[in-house]
């Protein structure tokens, strides 16, 4: 049985040394075969450099090195295209996944009642409380908008089997969300709590701008309810703008008072205005998601490894 361990990084010069003898000595322990994926994000310090020479000394660790960065969902995807292990696991290597978890994990698919075993933090100590309480709206937000459920502090962090990581290979789309596609493909599914665990090296790469972009892109990839808005709220603004038009032609004929107040007016137009932007807006978001998956584009480029039969382009 062999056991893939995909591990995408960028900047992670600092934490992969410590990552590599921590994950290697747990896996050494484990009844199994492994590989190590580690897959080069188009990271700007020496992150390849220490990828290779953890490969010279170390058989077990296989380098993707993408082109340039493609962003995280690209170098997951990398890692699961070329992963050829029985049991596949994805984790961070800043050692926020901790890899004291494999063993259970493992334990866990091994008797044959789930798919998959992922984690969940069920705390964010050390977090900033902005970004800790905006990250539990979202996951409140898109779990009201959306037919498919994404487990509040759920990580990538999981070890999957065979059949979950084919299926989810089997979904090319462009724009990716993983959380919301570990839970469409279905399987099933036990979840680890586990408590937050902070950076071991490094600063992190996420802004908070950065998360925002991706909660967004979470909740239009896996709903429709931002297009049911705008379709509900412009029939309501119709039906608004002609009880008033209305309201002004009863009072011009009956009481013969003219509408006054140009600033009233000019008011109204503005936010109407504003307001129709906001849902070009959102419709624009669609559409542009839209041309870009009809692009048909490589979702990564590896331009380095020292795998034998990689895929490097998918």
């Amino acid at each position: 049985m062999l056991l893939s361990l995909i591990v995408p990084c960028y900047d992670e010069e600092e934490a992969l040394p410590l990552f590599y003898k921590e994950c290697t000595a747990v896996a050494e322990g484990m009844d199994c075969e492994y590989e190590l994926l580690l897959v080069n994000d188009g990271s700007r310090d020496g992150t390849l450099s220490v990828m290779k020479d953890l490969a010279e000394k170390d058989s077990h660790v296989v380098y993707l090195s993408l082109s340039r960065n493609f962003g995280k969902e690209a170098a997951m995807y990398a890692g699961f295209c070329n992963a050829r292990g029985d049991y596949v696991a994805v984790m961070d290597a800043d050692m926020q996944d901790p890899p004291s978890l494999l063993p259970g994990m493992l334990e866990k698919l091994r008797t044959g009642e789930y798919d998959c075993v992922a984690a969940r933090r069920v705390s964010r100590a050390g977090e900033p409380p902005v970004r800790s309480w905006f990250a539990r709206r979202f996951y409140k937000l898109i779990n009201h908008f959306s037919d498919t459920e994404v487990v509040d502090g759920a990580r990538d962090f999981r070890l999957m089997k065979r059949e979950m990581v084919d299926a989810i290979v089997s979904m090319s789309e462009y724009n990716r969300f993983s959380k919301g596609l570990f839970s469409w493909v279905g399987f099933r599914t036990f979840w680890i709590p586990y408590e937050n665990v902070e950076r071991v090296a490094g600063k992190t790469k996420w802004s908070f701008w950065g998360l925002t972009k991706y909660a967004l892109d979470g909740i239009i990839n896996f709903s429709q309810a931002p297009l049911s808005f705008v379709s509900v709220f412009g029939f309501i603004m119709t039906v608004f703008a002609f009880l008033m038009l209305a309201f002004v032609v009863i009072r011009k004929l009956i009481f013969g008072d003219p509408v006054a107040g140009w600033a009233s007016t000019m008011s109204v137009i503005i936010f109407v205005g504003g307001l129709q932007l906001f849902c070009l807006g959102i419709i624009g978001q669609y559409l542009a998601k839209t041309y870009l998956e009809a692009k048909h584009r490589p979702h990564f480029i590896i331009a380095e490894t020292n795998g034998d039969g990689v895929t490097k382009i998918k």
